[in-house]
This record gives C-alpha cells, structure tokens and sequence, in this order.
C-alpha cells in the first residue's frame, strides 16, 4: 500500500510536469478532490480516537451479549452493526476499524473469524449507498445528482435495503450456515468496561454529533467530520496526550486519492472518456441505467471503483441523474471481487493479514463474484422501479 500510493501520487505529478495531464484539468481535479481530502483524514482520526477510546470494543461486545450464544441473533446484530458503521461513518472506517474490533470478538468468544471478517468487508462496500458521507464515490455524485443527504436517503434508501439484504442472504449461505461457521454456538462474554469513562462518553457524543450534522443541518461534510474530530483531539489532549500521534492520518490514503485523480484524469483526456461514453450509451431507462451499473461494476474490479466512478461520471448524459445513480451503484456494490476493487476492500486484507486471518483467494473472488452480480442487479431494479 505505501508503494502504491507513493507510485501514483508520483506518477500524477509526472504526468502533470510533462504535460500529458494539462495544468488546468489538473487543477480542477485538485480543487474537486480537496474536499474530499479533509473530510477523509479527519473521519479516520475521528473514528481512530473513537476506537482507541474502546467505543467500537463496547458495541461488539453489546452485540455479543445480546446474540445469547445464538448464531441466527448474532448474524443479525452483526449486519446491523457493520452497515450502521459503513452509512455514518464511512466504509474505509469500516475496514479500517471494525476489522481488527470484529476479529478481536472472534478471539475472545471462540468463534470463527472468517464469517465475521466478509460480514465486515461486504457490507463495507454493499451497505455504502445510502448517505454522501457512506463513500467517497458519493461524495463525488452529491454534486451532480444536486441532492441532500436527506434527499439522497430518500432516493437510495430502497436501493440500499436491497443491496443488504441481498448480501445477508449471500452471507448465510457462503459462510454464516450450519457446517460453514465452525461451531453451533458461543458463549457470550462479559460486559466491557471502558477504562476511560470520559473519553468514551465524548468520542461517542461526537460520532453522534456528527451524524445529526450531516442529517439535520446545512453544513459541509467536511466542515461537520472537521469539528468532531477537534473536539475528539482535544479530549485526548487533556486525557490521554500519548494516544496522538502523526501516524493517526491516513498519510497513504491521502497520497493515493489525489494519485488516482490525476491518473484519471489523463487517461479519460487521451482516449478512455470515449470509450466509457460508448459503453455506458445515453438511455436514461431501465436498459442504461442496468448498463451503467454493469459497466461500472465490471471496471472497477479490473481497476479501482474510486476512478472509475471519476471517469464513468462525465461519460453519463448530463441530464440523466438515474443513469448516474445506477452507476454510482455499480462502483459501490460492484467491487466484491478483486481485493485491489476499492480501498476499503485493500485495507480490509492488510487487517486480516496483520490479524493472522487467512482469507481463501478463490472463495473470495467465487462469492464476491455472486454478491457483486445479484446486488448490483437488485439495487438497480429497485432504482428503476421507485
């Protein structure tokens, strides 16, 4: 990943200093992609802090508890749990935090990691439809689609009842079922005591803080992550200053957003913009917008959802916002086959992978192959159909 991000970041710069990627699209694609940048680094410290102040450790334990050594209540609360996380506070977050906390619950009640471990990388990427704050890609689309995250919650919220549940049901039978999650029951543990009280209290009041600020009030997205991760800091600050240190930032995503960006950009400038404008076509119907989903599925598990969606978004007629829509569908729910499809899914197997999880490459790629194929499909119909 450090190689990766560097790479790009340098190859972006190069490709700007030659002139293959002229001065003013670059600039754009800069002051388009900042944005995006502060919102990103300051969500992950946020949620970094959150966890270090054991506020995920206390909801999966919560969620341990009250499965009762029930698989069946387990799973459910499990869904519930990694799909609220991915809506309000970001899919990367999801794969950055959730992972080691849901593996760590493995750990201590004797289950089986790997149920736990796709639960957590599915509905990071399935679950990222509903609001703007849920996936950098809908970051991307607010503007476009000219939607609130109120209004674009209306929009998607059938969409993205869909993709869960299609996802649930492809859960339970890849690896949640009797004979695939290595045990009958659990045994539940027992309640988890923060060590910090007042650091629990005020990291949690701030990820709630936040998600009533994106809903409720007229604020910028990054404007709304930038104030609760400084009221999440200075907690720290007073409490416990040790926890705070550079390595917080997410200095490798934050180099490989803009690489991405100015790679994109010129490759949609020398040849691919066509290309994508040809294969997504212009109808606004139910035939363009299951073809803009597939399109954007099917290249963002050869490429990487973040660009394609950034490329795929100028080749959409301007006027057809369900076109575009199905596409951001096809970026957000697609990605389920390849580990390098979306970032979420890369920090994903570096979890697992620090963790000690082994994560079988073919039944990855068979069964992503089957989410990423029926969500998509759902997700659009029901689009079309309200």
């Amino acid at each position: 990943m450090d190689w990766l991000a560097a790479g790009l970041l340098v190859c972006g710069l190069l490709l700007v200093a030659t002139g293959l990627l002229p001065l003013r699209p670059a600039q754009d694609a800069m002051t388009r992609v900042g944005p995006l940048l502060v919102f990103l680094a300051t969500v992950i410290v946020m949620a970094e802090l959150t966890g270090k102040a054991q506020v995920f450790d206390a909801i999966a334990s919560w969620v341990a508890r009250t499965g009762k050594g029930s698989y069946a209540l387990l799973f459910g609360l499990c869904v519930l749990f990694a799909s609220v996380t991915t809506i309000t506070l970001n899919l990367d977050t999801t794969a950055v935090l959730l992972t080691p906390v849901m593996l760590a619950l493995a750990t201590r009640v004797g289950i089986a990691a790997v149920p736990l471990a796709m639960t957590t990388v599915w509905l990071s990427n399935t679950a990222s439809l509903l609001l703007p704050v849920s996936n950098l890609t809908n970051l991307l689309a607010a503007d476009r689609v000219a939607l609130s995250p109120a209004g674009m919650a209306a929009v998607m919220g059938a969409p993205q009842l869909a993709s869960i549940l299609v996802t649930m049901a492809c859960l339970w039978g890849f690896y949640w079922r009797r004979g695939r999650r290595g045990s009958e029951s659990y045994i539940p543990p027992e309640p988890l005591r923060p060590s910090d009280p007042v650091l629990f209290r005020v990291c949690a009041l701030a990820c709630a803080g936040f998600l009533l600020a994106i809903l409720v009030a007229d604020v910028p997205l990054w404007s709304a992550s930038l104030t609760a991760a400084l009221v999440v800091v200075a907690a720290f600050a007073l409490r416990r200053r040790a926890d705070l240190r550079l390595s917080l930032v997410p200095w490798r995503l934050l180099m490989l957003v803009p690489g991405m960006f100015l790679v994109v950009e010129t490759v949609n400038a020398h040849g691919l913009h066509e290309l994508l404008t040809a294969a997504v076509g212009s109808d606004g119907g139910l035939a363009g917008m299951l073809r803009s989903a597939g399109v954007g599925a099917g290249l963002s598990n050869v490429l990487n959802n973040l660009p394609v969606y950034l490329a795929g978004e100028a080749a959409v007629p301007v006027g057809n916002k369900h076109q575009l829509l199905a596409l951001l569908i096809g970026t957000n729910v697609g990605p389920l086959v390849t580990p390098w499809a979306s970032l979420a899914t890369l920090l994903w197997f570096e979890r697992c992978r620090t963790h000690g999880t082994r994560i079988p490459l073919g039944r990855f790629v068979g069964t992503g192959f089957v989410l990423a194929t029926t969500a998509t499909l759902a997700s659009t119909a029901v689009l079309a159909l309200v």
